[in-house]
């Protein structure tokens, strides 16, 4: 099947699958007399797991993992259950780090929303961001 079958089976762009083969997260495709891409059947599963993949947060280097697994004729589940348990990790300590910036960002708001500008020391940048002193 060529390029732009596989982008309409996929749900994906041209550009996206060629991406793809260049990372080699799919395998060279055969080509035509004409040179054009000619991508087996199996190339739609592939690419259909590549999005539910990055969908459930695994990074491109992490599914070409995946992928190499499979295609060393592994079963790959240990290899997931490892990158997802590193993924959410890492999920989790950027939502800690994110609820601690929006408590921040909150306490600026507060700060700034009861500051009169008329007042402000032209000696500081803004007096409403805290200078660790406080």
């Amino acid at each position: 099947m060529r390029i732009g079958e596989l982008a309409h089976h996929t749900g994906v762009s041209a550009k996206t699958l060629r991406f793809y083969e260049a990372r080699r997260l799919l395998p060279d495709p055969g080509r035509t007399a004409a040179g054009q891409r000619d991508y087996p059947p199996e190339a739609v599963a592939r690419v259909q797991f590549i999005k539910r993949a990055q969908a459930a947060g695994l990074t491109l280097a992490q599914i070409a993992t995946v992928l190499a697994a499979r295609d060393e004729g592994r079963a790959p589940c240990a290899d997931v259950r490892a990158l997802a348990d590193d993924r959410l990790a890492d999920v989790e300590r950027r939502l800690d780090e994110l609820s601690r910036v929006r408590a921040s960002l909150r306490q600026l708001q507060a700060r700034a929303e009861v500051l009169d500008p008329g007042e402000c020391d032209p000696s500081a940048v803004c007096v409403a961001v805290p200078d660790g002193q406080d």
